[in-house]
Protein backbone atom coordinates (compact mmCIF):
# COMPACT_ATOMS: atom_id res chain seq x y z
CA UNK A 1 0.00 0.00 0.00
CA UNK A 2 1.34 3.48 -1.08
CA UNK A 3 0.35 6.57 0.68
CA UNK A 4 2.95 8.88 0.62
CA UNK A 5 2.82 12.60 -0.62
CA UNK A 6 3.92 15.64 -1.20
CA UNK A 7 8.27 15.53 -2.04
CA UNK A 8 10.11 18.07 0.10
CA UNK A 9 14.16 18.88 0.35
CA UNK A 10 13.90 18.25 4.45
CA UNK A 11 16.71 16.39 6.15
CA UNK A 12 14.90 13.56 8.30
CA UNK A 13 16.63 10.13 8.37
CA UNK A 14 15.20 6.93 7.82
CA UNK A 15 15.58 6.41 11.27
CA UNK A 16 13.95 9.61 12.48
CA UNK A 17 10.82 8.61 10.55
CA UNK A 18 11.49 4.88 12.50
CA UNK A 19 12.13 5.95 15.57
CA UNK A 20 8.76 8.80 15.03
CA UNK A 21 6.48 5.95 13.80
CA UNK A 22 7.00 3.46 17.02
CA UNK A 23 6.89 6.39 19.52
CA UNK A 24 3.33 6.80 17.98
CA UNK A 25 2.87 3.39 17.63
CA UNK A 26 3.51 2.74 21.37
CA UNK A 27 1.08 5.73 22.46
CA UNK A 28 -1.77 4.04 20.88
CA UNK A 29 -0.49 0.30 22.49
CA UNK A 30 0.12 2.18 25.93
CA UNK A 31 -3.24 4.10 25.95
CA UNK A 32 -0.85 7.17 27.11
CA UNK A 33 -0.05 10.25 25.03
CA UNK A 34 3.35 10.61 23.50
CA UNK A 35 5.59 13.99 23.33
CA UNK A 36 5.64 15.40 19.61
CA UNK A 37 7.08 13.90 16.69
CA UNK A 38 8.59 16.92 15.67
CA UNK A 39 11.67 16.93 17.87
CA UNK A 40 12.91 13.63 15.96
CA UNK A 41 11.87 14.91 12.11
CA UNK A 42 11.64 18.75 12.57
CA UNK A 43 8.47 20.95 12.47
CA UNK A 44 8.58 21.68 8.81
CA UNK A 45 9.25 18.72 6.47
CA UNK A 46 6.34 17.11 5.07
CA UNK A 47 7.44 14.64 2.97
CA UNK A 48 8.94 13.01 6.52
CA UNK A 49 6.25 13.30 8.18
CA UNK A 50 4.24 11.78 5.28
CA UNK A 51 6.70 8.92 5.95
CA UNK A 52 6.06 8.36 9.02
CA UNK A 53 2.15 8.40 8.31
CA UNK A 54 2.86 5.37 5.26
CA UNK A 55 5.12 3.56 7.89
CA UNK A 56 2.29 3.15 10.26
CA UNK A 57 -0.25 2.82 7.54
CA UNK A 58 1.65 -0.20 6.19
CA UNK A 59 2.20 -1.69 9.70
CA UNK A 60 -1.71 -1.49 10.11
CA UNK A 61 -2.37 -3.35 6.95
CA UNK A 62 -0.01 -5.48 7.49
CA UNK A 63 -2.26 -6.46 10.93
CA UNK A 64 -5.12 -6.70 8.68
CA UNK A 65 -7.11 -3.43 9.19
CA UNK A 66 -8.08 -2.46 5.66
CA UNK A 67 -7.95 0.75 3.65
CA UNK A 68 -11.54 2.05 2.97
CA UNK A 69 -10.88 5.86 2.18
CA UNK A 70 -9.26 9.06 3.64
CA UNK A 71 -10.04 11.63 5.40
CA UNK A 72 -8.90 15.49 4.63
CA UNK A 73 -7.82 17.91 7.01
CA UNK A 74 -6.92 21.73 8.08
CA UNK A 75 -9.34 22.77 5.15
CA UNK A 76 -10.13 26.06 7.31
CA UNK A 77 -8.16 28.95 6.56
CA UNK A 78 -7.78 29.91 10.81
CA UNK A 79 -6.30 26.32 11.49
CA UNK A 80 -3.64 26.72 8.62
CA UNK A 81 -2.39 29.98 9.92
CA UNK A 82 -2.59 28.74 13.65
CA UNK A 83 -0.15 25.70 12.05
CA UNK A 84 1.72 28.11 9.56
CA UNK A 85 0.92 26.52 5.85
CA UNK A 86 -0.84 27.23 3.08
CA UNK A 87 -2.76 23.90 2.36
CA UNK A 88 -5.02 20.81 4.05
CA UNK A 89 -3.19 17.49 4.58
CA UNK A 90 -5.01 14.12 4.52
CA UNK A 91 -5.05 10.59 6.74
CA UNK A 92 -6.14 7.03 5.66
CA UNK A 93 -9.14 5.73 6.65
CA UNK A 94 -9.40 1.85 7.81
CA UNK A 95 -12.49 -0.48 8.31
CA UNK A 96 -11.73 -0.83 11.39
CA UNK A 97 -12.44 3.05 12.30
CA UNK A 98 -16.16 3.28 10.88
CA UNK A 99 -18.21 3.09 14.00
CA UNK A 100 -21.63 3.53 12.08
CA UNK A 101 -24.17 1.96 13.36
CA UNK A 102 -21.99 0.11 15.84
CA UNK A 103 -22.92 1.24 19.40
CA UNK A 104 -21.28 3.35 22.18
CA UNK A 105 -17.26 4.18 21.98
CA UNK A 106 -16.14 2.60 24.57
CA UNK A 107 -14.39 3.98 27.11
CA UNK A 108 -10.63 4.65 26.79
CA UNK A 109 -10.48 3.90 23.12
CA UNK A 110 -9.04 7.01 21.98
CA UNK A 111 -6.81 9.05 23.90
CA UNK A 112 -7.94 12.78 23.60
CA UNK A 113 -11.42 12.61 21.65
CA UNK A 114 -12.57 15.61 19.63
CA UNK A 115 -15.22 15.71 17.16
CA UNK A 116 -16.23 17.49 14.31
CA UNK A 117 -19.11 17.67 11.56
CA UNK A 118 -18.16 17.03 7.73
CA UNK A 119 -19.59 15.89 4.72
CA UNK A 120 -18.32 12.53 3.81
CA UNK A 121 -18.27 11.44 -0.02
CA UNK A 122 -18.64 7.92 -1.51
CA UNK A 123 -17.02 7.65 -4.75
CA UNK A 124 -18.75 5.42 -7.77
CA UNK A 125 -15.45 5.98 -9.95
CA UNK A 126 -12.03 5.49 -9.83
CA UNK A 127 -10.17 9.74 -9.74
CA UNK A 128 -6.72 8.15 -11.32
CA UNK A 129 -6.62 10.73 -14.74
CA UNK A 130 -3.88 13.65 -14.60
CA UNK A 131 -6.11 16.25 -15.29
CA UNK A 132 -8.55 15.90 -12.48
CA UNK A 133 -10.91 19.24 -12.60
CA UNK A 134 -13.90 19.95 -10.49
CA UNK A 135 -16.66 18.52 -13.05
CA UNK A 136 -14.43 15.34 -13.12
CA UNK A 137 -14.79 14.78 -9.16
CA UNK A 138 -18.21 15.47 -9.06
CA UNK A 139 -19.12 13.40 -11.14
CA UNK A 140 -17.33 10.73 -9.21
CA UNK A 141 -19.04 11.09 -6.41
CA UNK A 142 -21.75 8.35 -5.86
CA UNK A 143 -23.70 10.23 -3.23
CA UNK A 144 -22.79 12.14 0.13
CA UNK A 145 -24.26 11.87 3.71
CA UNK A 146 -23.49 13.35 7.05
CA UNK A 147 -20.46 12.65 9.34
CA UNK A 148 -18.87 13.19 12.57
CA UNK A 149 -15.30 12.61 12.27
CA UNK A 150 -13.70 11.84 16.13
CA UNK A 151 -10.43 13.07 15.76
CA UNK A 152 -7.33 12.07 18.62
CA UNK A 153 -4.02 13.26 18.97
CA UNK A 154 -1.35 10.62 20.34
CA UNK A 155 1.05 13.63 21.31
CA UNK A 156 0.10 14.95 24.40
CA UNK A 157 -2.19 17.76 25.01
CA UNK A 158 -2.89 18.14 21.40
CA UNK A 159 0.98 19.62 21.26
CA UNK A 160 0.97 19.74 17.75
CA UNK A 161 2.47 21.53 14.95
CA UNK A 162 2.07 20.31 11.16
CA UNK A 163 4.53 17.54 10.89
CA UNK A 164 3.25 16.27 14.25
CA UNK A 165 -0.80 16.12 13.12
CA UNK A 166 0.79 14.36 8.94
CA UNK A 167 2.81 12.41 11.01
CA UNK A 168 -0.19 11.03 12.95
CA UNK A 169 -2.39 9.96 10.51
CA UNK A 170 -3.75 13.57 10.29
CA UNK A 171 -5.00 13.31 13.92
CA UNK A 172 -7.63 10.51 12.72
CA UNK A 173 -9.53 8.23 15.38
CA UNK A 174 -13.06 7.25 14.30
CA UNK A 175 -15.81 8.02 11.59
CA UNK A 176 -19.65 7.90 11.86
CA UNK A 177 -21.49 8.59 8.25
CA UNK A 178 -25.23 9.07 8.40
CA UNK A 179 -28.12 6.82 6.90
CA UNK A 180 -29.45 9.64 4.73
CA UNK A 181 -27.68 9.49 1.13
CA UNK A 182 -27.93 12.28 -1.83
CA UNK A 183 -26.72 12.71 -4.92
CA UNK A 184 -25.14 16.10 -5.66
CA UNK A 185 -27.61 16.42 -8.16
CA UNK A 186 -30.03 16.95 -4.90
CA UNK A 187 -28.06 19.04 -3.34
CA UNK A 188 -24.48 21.57 -3.37
CA UNK A 189 -22.21 20.77 -0.48
CA UNK A 190 -21.49 24.36 -0.56
CA UNK A 191 -24.75 25.39 0.43
CA UNK A 192 -24.94 23.05 3.72
CA UNK A 193 -25.36 24.56 7.37
CA UNK A 194 -24.31 22.41 10.38
CA UNK A 195 -25.22 22.50 13.86
CA UNK A 196 -23.77 19.90 16.23
CA UNK A 197 -24.78 19.40 19.43
CA UNK A 198 -23.52 17.61 22.67
CA UNK A 199 -26.15 15.99 24.66
CA UNK A 200 -28.71 18.92 22.94
CA UNK A 201 -26.29 22.08 24.03
CA UNK A 202 -24.96 23.39 20.74
CA UNK A 203 -20.97 23.23 20.48
CA UNK A 204 -20.59 24.05 16.99
CA UNK A 205 -21.88 25.85 14.12
CA UNK A 206 -20.96 26.16 10.76
CA UNK A 207 -21.38 26.16 6.60
CA UNK A 208 -20.28 24.13 3.57
CA UNK A 209 -18.30 26.98 2.75
CA UNK A 210 -16.22 27.00 6.20
CA UNK A 211 -14.44 24.28 4.41
CA UNK A 212 -11.98 25.09 1.55
CA UNK A 213 -14.80 27.30 -0.07
CA UNK A 214 -16.54 24.29 -0.91
CA UNK A 215 -16.28 20.71 0.35
CA UNK A 216 -15.98 19.71 -3.52
CA UNK A 217 -12.85 21.83 -3.02
CA UNK A 218 -11.14 19.81 -0.64
CA UNK A 219 -11.94 16.40 -2.67
CA UNK A 220 -10.18 17.72 -5.77
CA UNK A 221 -7.03 18.94 -3.84
CA UNK A 222 -7.53 15.12 -2.59
CA UNK A 223 -8.15 13.70 -5.85
CA UNK A 224 -4.87 15.53 -7.27
CA UNK A 225 -2.76 14.82 -4.51
CA UNK A 226 -4.01 11.37 -4.42
CA UNK A 227 -3.26 10.89 -7.94
CA UNK A 228 0.41 12.42 -8.30
CA UNK A 229 1.68 10.36 -5.91
CA UNK A 230 0.84 7.13 -7.30
CA UNK A 231 -2.13 6.02 -4.76
CA UNK A 232 -5.43 7.48 -6.63
CA UNK A 233 -8.94 7.81 -4.46
CA UNK A 234 -11.21 4.32 -6.12
CA UNK A 235 -14.86 3.81 -6.41
CA UNK A 236 -16.43 2.72 -3.27
CA UNK A 237 -13.83 4.74 -0.78
CA UNK A 238 -15.03 6.96 1.95
CA UNK A 239 -13.49 10.61 2.04
CA UNK A 240 -14.12 12.80 4.73
CA UNK A 241 -14.31 16.52 3.23
CA UNK A 242 -12.86 18.17 6.43
CA UNK A 243 -14.51 20.25 8.69
CA UNK A 244 -17.65 22.17 8.40
CA UNK A 245 -17.69 24.24 12.34
CA UNK A 246 -14.70 24.07 15.26
CA UNK A 247 -13.96 20.78 16.77
CA UNK A 248 -15.02 19.96 19.96
CA UNK A 249 -13.73 18.10 23.35
CA UNK A 250 -15.27 14.55 24.42
CA UNK A 251 -14.88 14.14 28.11
CA UNK A 252 -16.91 11.40 29.57
CA UNK A 253 -20.33 9.74 28.51
CA UNK A 254 -22.55 12.28 25.55
CA UNK A 255 -23.62 11.98 23.16
CA UNK A 256 -22.89 13.89 20.00
CA UNK A 257 -25.72 14.98 17.53
CA UNK A 258 -24.90 16.87 14.48
CA UNK A 259 -27.71 18.24 12.04
CA UNK A 260 -26.49 19.31 8.50
CA UNK A 261 -29.03 20.56 6.31
CA UNK A 262 -30.27 18.49 3.68
CA UNK A 263 -28.39 15.79 4.73
CA UNK A 264 -29.92 14.97 7.78
CA UNK A 265 -28.89 14.34 11.34
CA UNK A 266 -26.02 12.10 12.23
CA UNK A 267 -25.22 10.52 15.62
CA UNK A 268 -22.67 8.88 18.05
CA UNK A 269 -22.62 7.92 21.87
CA UNK A 270 -19.89 7.97 24.46
CA UNK A 271 -19.91 5.77 26.58
CA UNK A 272 -19.68 5.94 30.54
CA UNK A 273 -15.52 4.29 32.02
CA UNK A 274 -16.52 1.94 34.35
CA UNK A 275 -16.84 2.34 37.83
CA UNK A 276 -14.39 0.62 40.09
CA UNK A 277 -14.95 -1.68 42.55
CA UNK A 278 -14.58 0.36 46.36
CA UNK A 279 -12.34 -2.18 47.49
CA UNK A 280 -10.21 -1.05 44.40
CA UNK A 281 -10.63 2.70 45.24
CA UNK A 282 -9.55 2.00 48.62
CA UNK A 283 -6.30 0.61 47.42
CA UNK A 284 -4.93 3.84 45.97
Amino acid sequence: MTVSTTTSSGTASDAAVTKSADRLEHAVRTGQPCAPVRELIGDSDLAAAYAVQQQLAQRRATAGARVVGRKIGLTSPAVQQQLGVDQPDFGVLFDDMDVSGTGAVPAGALLQPRVEAEVAFVLGADLDRPDLDLATVRAAVAHAAAAIEIVDSRIAGWDIRITDTIADNGSSGLFVVGVQRLSLDEFEPVDVTMRMYAEDVLVSEGTGAACLGDPLNALLWLARTAQQVGDPLRAGQVVLSGALGPMHSVTGATTIRAEISTLGSVGVTFAAAPTQPKETRDQR
